[in-house]
């Protein structure tokens, strides 16, 4: 091959490589998105979980909101702590607000040794495939399976699953409500770490004369814990008790006339 015609071949290439990078170097000043270097420096703050517990698209959505001015909260990110929101308020030039800490809780005490099996599943571990057959391998179709999404789904190892049920460690967890999300029978709750409150550990909505053959810790409904509780913070919702928790003081007496035992006394304190 002529060696002339080699070289030209060669510099038409490189001449429409040049054009095209010269293209592209304009087009990336012409269409570049502005940086918010504010933002960058609140994102830098936050923990990087992406759980959506503050009720943004992620950290970075948290971090731009709060960089526009679309809120003034530096104390949504539960993840982070005191310590994510005094870092932001110093960049943003305002007085840190305070996170209250909270914590999970499984909604349920429908363990192996309290519920009634109905059927032997066997299929992929997975508490959410499981409650499709038949709302799952206990007779409660409303109590935890103890497949253990909530565990896979919590990155600090906040969570285990003891005798069939799901427990989680408060002192761990770190609010961020992957688990609330994960929980096919929605039983997880935040409760505040710091105040000593009064939770109904179940959701069966069933009748109290079904709930007795499902679970012997499930709510039957009986109306006492309402008798008992002097603040009116508990009703009865579909047969099941519902604790008010802005009217709960935790005096207990509602715990002591649980027939069943559904109600505890919440103490994440120490």
């Amino acid at each position: 091959m002529d060696i002339k015609l080699i070289i030209i071949a060669v510099a038409i290439v490189s001449v429409i490589g040049a054009i095209a990078a010269l293209i592209l170097s304009v087009a990336s000043k012409i269409f570049a998105v502005p940086v918010d270097e504010k933002a960058e420096a609140i994102r830098e703050c936050l923990p990087g979980a992406n759980c959506g517990a503050c009720g943004f698209s992620g950290c970075d959505g948290y971090a731009a909101a709060l960089s526009k001015g679309e809120t003034d909260n530096t104390a949504l990110c539960n993840p982070g702590g005191n310590e994510a929101a005094k870092a932001i308020s110093e960049i943003l030039g305002v007085e840190a607000s305070t996170v209250k800490p909270m914590a999970a809780v499984v909604m349920c005490r429908g363990h192996n040794g309290n519920s009634v099996q109905k059927l032997n599943y066997q299929g992929v571990m997975s508490c959410r495939l499981a409650s499709q057959v038949y709302g799952g391998p206990k007779e409660c179709i409303y109590g935890c399976i103890g497949y253990g999404d909530c565990m896979k789904a919590c990155e600090y190892g906040a969570i285990q699953i003891c005798d069939g049920i799901a427990r989680i460690n408060p002192h761990i967890c770190r609010a961020c409500k992957k688990c609330v999300k994960t929980c096919p029978k929605g039983l997880i709750e935040m409760l505040p770490l710091e105040e000593t409150q009064a939770a109904v550990l179940c959701k069966n909505h069933d009748k109290g004369a079904q709930t007795r053959k499902e679970c012997s810790a499930g709510c039957i409904g009986c109306m006492k814990c309402v008798k008992s509780c002097e603040q009116g913070a508990i009703t009865i919702d579909r047969f099941c008790a519902k604790v008010d928790y802005d009217k709960c003081i935790g005096c207990g007496k509602c715990h002591e006339e649980c027939p069943v035992g559904a109600i505890d006394i919440i103490s994440l304190i120490g």
